[in-house]
């Protein structure tokens, strides 16, 4: 299983769903290497899952890690018909609800995700983009809680609309209905925060 600074930083493997069903049936067949494959293909996407469901990286770690470990048990029971992506994400999902559940959450400042040093960035940029920062946070936190989590797993993490339906039980038509709503809101609440939208 990757280390703690993998989960952002890990290189990402893509795979087309037919490539998935070939991985997924080497594993099958015993070769554990191959399930590298899926774990670097999901790794980042199922933090980002867990992240928002339990709003602590060291959790989220944890959640995933025993996600992998579930999945690889379960891999049986996976219809390889379907993708692979929304059945983890699924277990990932679950397993960050249960841990929360649990009351094993710690408390903790909120993931920045821009605390990487770059020399480019004057003050002036890091200013600016931590004040973006912030009226996006302030705007995501007026949005309801369902709306708030779609737009955040589409424009933050990257999920596509099917993925998100199969996470959330929801039909895709649904998720797209909320994330345009929710896209629509974030737009009239950052406008009136800059005033003119300047």
């Amino acid at each position: 299983m990757p280390a703690a600074a993998d989960f952002v930083q890990s290189a990402v493997v893509t795979l087309d769903q037919a490539a998935e069903s070939a991985v997924v049936g080497r594993v099958l067949a015993g070769d554990v290497e191959a399930y590298d494959m899926l774990v670097r293909a999901y790794l980042r996407k199922a933090y980002a899952v867990a992240y928002r469901v339990l709003g602590h990286s060291q959790d989220a770690e944890d959640a995933v890690q025993e996600s992998f470990f579930t999945a690889l048990e379960r891999l049986n029971t996976f219809d390889r018909q379907r993708p692979f992506g929304p059945w983890f994400l699924r277990i990932v999902a679950n397993h960050a609800r249960n841990l929360r559940r649990s009351n094993a959450v710690r408390e903790g400042a909120p993931l920045d995700e821009s605390s990487a040093f770059d020399p480019s960035r004057t003050p002036d940029h890091v200013t600016e983009d931590s004040e973006l920062r912030a009226a996006f946070r302030e705007a995501l936190a007026q949005l309801a809680p369902r709306p708030r989590q779609i737009v955040q797993l589409a424009d933050v993490d990257g999920l596509a609309s099917t993925e998100i339906a199969e996470l959330l039980d929801l039909s895709p038509g649904t998720v797209r209905a909320y994330l345009h709503e929710a896209r629509q809101a974030l737009r009239r609440i950052l406008v009136a925060f800059h005033g003119d939208g300047s």
